[in-house]
């Protein structure tokens, strides 16, 4: 059997956690075994769809490195098409149309309630015979089984069981002659010849009327894996609706893709006790049985140590691209010192997420306000002799390195007979106008010599 897959989001939010895992998950099971993955968008509640949605679907799929070999496909190109295998349900008996008001259906589903059944359709409208003309408005139920069950060998959750009998007759058609989703899925799934569908456990209501709609159009059925949900750590389900974040916008905020999928792997998939995998790797290992049958909480906290360990570990030029792209949205112009590289390499194990260290690492480009008043806490009798000695050393130094200006450094202090912090600190202002930040040998290194020159002078001259 042809492995394919698909992962078919609704565009009414944003592509969110839950959704990429799906996605993802989905991907590995294709690759796994040389199938065939397919991007649907099933966008048929037209007034809640967006291509804000559609964007966000699409972008946050490439960025994470999930690649569709089919697609993406939408389901508005195919209304007609619905609409006539419907037509030819209905002259099949296979579906009918309904002409109850909203006021009936309303009064019949408050009657079921108060004597604590469910409130299912009563199918007055399967039973009769009479025939309306079609100026009159209806919708199009599928004629569901009475009788029997639907088994669903569920590669996750094992064997479930539902009775025809406590199904309703799904509506397949609104009034507006809009065919619903759990038609146009059923429809699209048969024709695209999907082997496996793999989705949240949110869907499983879902599948044994979906199966009913594939047995009666004669179709084969798929192999169903519904996947624990992801909640947040009050046990929340994340949704899409709650809005939260977008996942580019992990992007944005500094997070690397590869964090991100590892991350989103191990939120219900395991192999051992291993954290850490190449997605090269995974595509050989992945396994439905391997994942968890428990919900998963997403940790933001874990999520950074994920991140943290793939900006020590990436190469530096890709790290530069990444960081060059953080600069860019803060607008800062990196015509100066420092060489972004250099910036990387001396301070990648310093922070969780790139932004992060744009953030922190702005400095090095733009100019900062001496503030007078930080003098008088920090500067002391013989700071300017101090200065003005580094500042006559790092000028008649040969190699520019922070092994050489870290061996001017330990001069002074034997020299002046002082604390680091007595050197560092004053400096550590002049240059950047902090009294904390990176080790000032690595600041002065990156500022480089010019820069460095110019901002001891002006300094000098505020404690002049």
């Amino acid at each position: 059997m042809k492995i394919r897959t698909r992962f078919a989001p609704s565009p009414t939010g944003l592509l969110h956690i839950g959704g990429a895992r799906t996605a993802l998950y989905s991907w590995l099971f294709a690759k796994r075994h040389k199938g065939s993955f397919i991007l649907r968008i099933e966008d048929t509640d037209v007034k809640r769809s967006s291509s804000k949605a559609i964007k966000s679907i699409t972008e946050g799929l490439i960025w994470l490195g999930i690649k569709w070999d089919e697609g993406p496909f939408f389901q508005v190109d195919k209304l007609s098409y619905y609409q006539r295998i419907i037509k030819s349900m209905i002259l099949n008996k296979m579906a009918y149309k309904c002409y109850c008001s909203k006021e009936r259906l309303e009064v019949l589903r408050k009657s079921k309630m108060l004597k604590k059944e469910k409130p299912k359709y009563d199918r007055r409208c399967r039973k009769i015979k009479q025939l309306y003309e079609d100026n009159r408005s209806y919708v199009v139920r599928f004629c569901n089984p009475l009788e029997g069950s639907v088994i669903v060998d569920d590669q996750i959750k094992g064997k479930i069981i539902f009775q025809n009998k406590e199904l309703d007759d799904l509506i397949i058609q609104r009034v507006d002659g809009m065919p619903t989703y759990n038609f146009c899925v059923v429809i699209d799934d048969r024709d695209m010849k999907i082997s496996h569908i793999i989705r949240g456990e949110d869907h499983i209501n879902n599948t044994p009327r979906q199966i009913n709609i594939l047995k009666s159009l004669g179709a084969d059925i798929p192999v169903y894996a519904h996947l624990p949900l992801i909640v947040d750590k009050k046990g929340k389900k994340i949704s899409k609706r709650d809005n939260l974040i977008d996942i580019i916008e992990y992007s944005k905020k500094g997070f690397l893709p590869d964090s991100l999928v590892n991350y989103m792997l191990r939120l219900g998939w395991s192999n051992g006790d291993k954290e850490i995998f190449s997605i090269e790797e995974v595509k050989k290992i992945f396994n439905l049985k391997d994942i968890s049958t428990s919900s998963s909480t997403f940790d933001i906290e874990k999520l950074s140590w994920y991140n943290r360990f793939y900006i020590r570990n990436a190469s530096v030029d890709y790290l530069e691209d990444i960081l060059k792209k953080q600069f860019s949205i803060m607008k800062v112009n990196l015509d100066n010192n420092p060489r972004l590289k250099d910036l990387i390499q001396f301070l990648r194990f310093r922070f969780d997420t790139i932004k992060d260290m744009a953030l922190a690492c702005s400095f090095f480009y733009e100019e900062h306000i001496v503030i007078k008043n930080i003098y008088k806490k920090y500067f002391f009798v013989n700071t300017k002799e101090i200065l003005l000695y580094f500042f006559k050393k790092i000028n008649s130094v040969k190699k520019w390195n922070v092994k050489e200006i870290s061996l001017i450094s330990k001069k002074i202090l034997e020299k002046f007979k002082i604390n680091f912090k007595d050197l560092a600190i004053p400096l550590r202002i002049i240059l950047i106008g902090k009294d904390s930040s990176f080790p000032i040998n690595v600041i002065v290194f990156l500022l480089g010599r010019k820069k460095v020159s110019l901002r001891i002078k002006k300094g000098l001259e505020l404690i002049n």
